[in-house]
């Protein structure tokens, strides 16, 4: 039973490091908290399964909610952190917290607000090894996000892209005296975490072939808690964070309650950050740990 729970965990754990890793990028390069990721995540899923619906192939299904959400990232770049970033901070964050609004109120309209379910393509396919059991969906989440956050380290560390934005994480006025552009930069940035948050979502969608409006609201408060708790602006923190916060999560579940896992999720990150404010792999010395 605990080796199941622990597998069980790693899988949900898997969907929670993408969207901690999209938060560790607005926050760790941008200083932005982008209240928008959850609904980036919410169209990478919902648009899946109207994609399927409308009898679309998973793959064309699949390439359509990734370019609409990686579009909608875009637009928030361009309306929220470009145009307001000289203004005073929050206001960027109020207006990304109005697309999070925008755009569940459009799907609500569009498709109402019940929940859907989706079919997977993997059908019932699982791996049994003994008495566990893991359903090549999750595992397949698992590993791609794994994978993804691999190729993004790689990214950030040879590439000349990688390079500009590390630049602006450290400091966006030393790196525009440098020559780094920054205004190019950012909708890069933009559309490479609004990838990963609507991935997340699809994953999601694959996993547990359910999708609403409103799936993203509880998956982003775990993404957050988890690059919180692995040390906000360290990616490889935010994967341990989210591979924790979903242990936790299923734990909670099979020891006490459905009903209570987000006060045993949120309770282990408040004591956490008691314990050590900057997060599991935050620097001290500097409130956080820059990418």
């Amino acid at each position: 039973m605990i080796a199941q729970q622990l597998v069980n965990g790693l899988m949900l754990g898997g969907i929670y490091v993408l969207v901690a890793v999209s938060f560790t990028l607005f926050f760790g390069c941008l200083n932005f908290l982008n209240f928008s990721v959850p609904a980036l995540f919410m169209l990478g899923g919902f648009l899946t399964w109207a994609g399927v619906a409308a009898g679309l192939a998973w793959p064309v299904a699949v390439l359509l909610a990734l370019t609409v959400a990686a579009l909608a990232s875009l637009v928030v770049e361009r309306l929220t952190w470009r145009l307001q970033r000289g203004g005073p901070p929050l206001i960027p964050l109020v207006s990304s917290l109005g697309f999070l609004i925008l755009f569940e109120n459009l799907v609500l309209v569009r498709w109402g607000s019940d929940a859907r379910a989706i079919p997977s393509p993997f059908g019932d396919a699982n791996w049994r090894v003994g008495d566990i059991v893991i359903g090549l969906p999750q595992l397949f989440g698992l590993i791609l996000s794994i994978g993804l956050v691999i190729g993004l380290q790689a990214l950030l560390k040879r590439t000349k892209l990688g390079r500009g934005i590390r630049s602006v994480a450290e400091n966006a006025e030393t790196a525009t005296m440098l020559g780094v552009e920054v205004d190019r930069v950012a909708p890069r940035l933009f559309l490479l975490a609004g990838l990963f948050c609507a991935l997340a979502g699809v994953l999601f969608s694959l996993s547990y072939q359910l999708v609403s409006p409103y799936m993203g609201d509880q998956v982003a408060l775990k993404g957050l808690s988890a690059m919180v708790l692995g040390g906000m602006g360290n990616i490889w923190g935010a994967v341990i964070g989210g591979l924790v916060i979903g242990l936790v999560e299923i734990f909670a579940v099979g020891a006490l309650s459905a009903d209570h896992v987000n006060v045993v999720v949120f309770g282990i990150l408040l004591l956490s950050l008691i314990i050590r404010p900057t997060g599991l792999f935050g620097d001290p010395a500097l409130g956080q740990q820059k990418l």
